[in-house]
C-alpha cells in the first residue's frame, strides 16, 4: 500500500535516549514505546512516538552507538520519502547530483530503506516495503 504523505517516517538522533524521551514528554505531552532494532542489531536503540490512529506519518528517537550516517549531535533529523520500490528512486540519486550513502537494505519486517545526501549534502531517507 503506497503512503499518500509527502513524508512517512521520521528520525530525530539523540546521545541519551531517556533524556530526550523525558523532554519531548514534558513538551509534547506524548509517550513513546521502545521499538526492537531490526535483526540482531545493538548498534542503536528507537523509541517510538506514540501518535494517534491514521495519523499517517510517526517517528522515532534513535540513540546510536556507532552510526552509518553522522555523529548524531551532528544529524539532528532525517525524514524518509515513501516509494513503492526505493531502489528505483535510489538509481536517480547521482544523476540528479546527490549520493547514495546507504543503499537500500533491509529493515526486516518494517520493509527497506536506503539513505542519500541530496545536492545541499542533506540526508533523507527513501523507504518501501518491497
Amino acid at each position: 500500500m503506497m503512503n499518500n504523505n509527502a513524508i512517512c517516517w521520521f528520525e530525530i538522533y539523540v546521545d541519551q535516549l531517556e533524556r530526550a524521551k523525558a523532554f519531548y514528554k514534558a513538551v509534547l505531552g506524548t509517550d513513546f514505546h521502545d521499538m526492537a532494532p531490526p535483526g540482531d542489531s545493538d548498534e542503536f536503540k528507537m523509541s517510538c512516538f506514540s501518535s494517534p490512529e491514521n495519523q499517517g506519518v510517526s517517528g522515532a528517537l534513535v540513540q546510536m552507538k556507532q552510526t552509518r550516517i553522522n555523529n548524531p549531535a551532528n544529524t539532528s533529523t532525517v525524514v524518509y520519502f515513501p516509494c513503492e520500490d526505493c531502489s528505483v528512486e535510489e538509481s536517480r540519486v547521482e544523476q540528479a547530483g546527490g549520493r547514495v550513502h546507504c543503499p537500500k537494505m533491509s529493515i526486516g519486517e518494517h520493509g527497506f530503506v536506503s539513505l542519500c545526501y541530496d545536492t545541499e549534502n542533506n540526508l533523507f531517507g527513501l523507504y518501501s516495503m518491497q
